[in-house]
C-alpha cells in the first residue's frame, strides 16, 4: 500500500480515573502501556495529555500508519490479551471513551505543547469546519495544525467504564497549539462561529510524546 492510499488511524482514549489509584495509573501508562503500544508494528507515536479541571482529565492518542493496523494480528493479540497491570487500571478508569479514528489532516503540521479538542456532533459540522481549517491555521497565531478524527464503528470497541446505553460516535477536531491559552482561544472562536454547545470544547496540555522510532534506538 502506497502512502497516497493510506488512511492514518488514531486510537483515542479519553478518561478519568479513581483518584485513589492515580499514581499507579500514571506509572502504568508511563512505564508500560505507552511503550507497549508504540512498539507494535505500524504504530507511529503515542501521546498523553492532561487537563486537571476536566470531567475526563486524561487523554491518550496513538497514531498508526494506516487504520488497518488495528486489524493486525500483533495489535489484536495485545488488545485481547492485556497485561495484569493494564486490566487493573482499566477497572479503575471512569467515564471513558475509546475510539479508533480515521485521521484526516486539515492544515499545518507539528506537535504543540497543548491541544484543543472539539466534539463536532455530526459529519455536516465536521465538513463545515474542515473547509476553513487552513484559514484558521494561517490567521491565528500559535495554531500549528488541525486534524479531523472520525470514529470507525467496527473498531471502536468500548472500555468497561463507558456507558454504552448513551454512546455517541461523533467526529472530533484536534488542534495543536503552542500554549493552552491559544487552544482555549481557538476553541471559543470555533464554538461561536458554528454555534456549538460550549461544553463540546476543551483543552489539554501535553504530558509526553513517545515516537515509535525512539524505541528502535534504545
Amino acid at each position: 500500500m502506497t502512502s497516497a492510499q493510506r488512511t492514518p488511524g488514531e486510537l483515542f482514549i479519553w478518561t478519568n480515573v479513581d483518584p485513589t489509584y492515580e499514581d499507579d495509573f500514571n506509572q502504568w501508562y508511563d512505564r508500560e502501556h505507552m511503550e507497549e503500544r508504540a512498539a507494535i508494528p505500524g504504530f507511529c507515536w503515542a501521546r498523553r495529555y492532561k487537563n486537571p479541571q476536566n470531567e475526563r482529565r486524561y487523554l491518550a492518542l496513538y497514531r498508526t500508519e494506516d487504520i488497518s493496523v488495528f486489524h493486525s494480528p500483533t495489535y489484536q493479540q495485545a488488545f485481547q490479551h492485556q497485561t495484569a497491570w493494564s486490566l487493573s487500571n482499566f477497572s479503575r478508569m471512569q467515564n471513558s471513551q475509546r475510539r479508533v479514528m480515521k485521521v484526516q489532516p486539515l492544515a499545518g503540521f507539528g506537535t504543540g505543547a497543548a491541544i484543543a479538542l472539539i466534539t463536532l456532533g455530526d459529519q455536516a459540522t465536521a465538513e463545515q469546519v474542515s473547509r476553513i481549517a487552513e484559514q484558521i491555521q494561517k490567521q491565528m497565531d500559535g495554531v500549528l495544525a488541525l486534524r479531523l478524527l472520525t470514529p470507525d464503528t467496527e473498531l471502536s470497541t468500548p472500555l468497561p467504564s463507558e456507558d454504552t446505553s448513551n454512546r455517541i460516535l461523533e467526529p472530533v477536531l484536534i488542534i495543536d497549539t503552542t500554549t493552552e491559552p491559544v487552544a482555549a482561544a481557538v476553541s471559543r472562536w470555533i464554538v461561536e462561529e458554528f454555534k456549538l454547545d460550549g461544553t463540546c470544547a476543551t483543552t489539554f496540555s501535553l504530558l509526553w510524546d513517545l515516537r515509535s522510532s525512539d524505541l528502535s534506538r534504545s
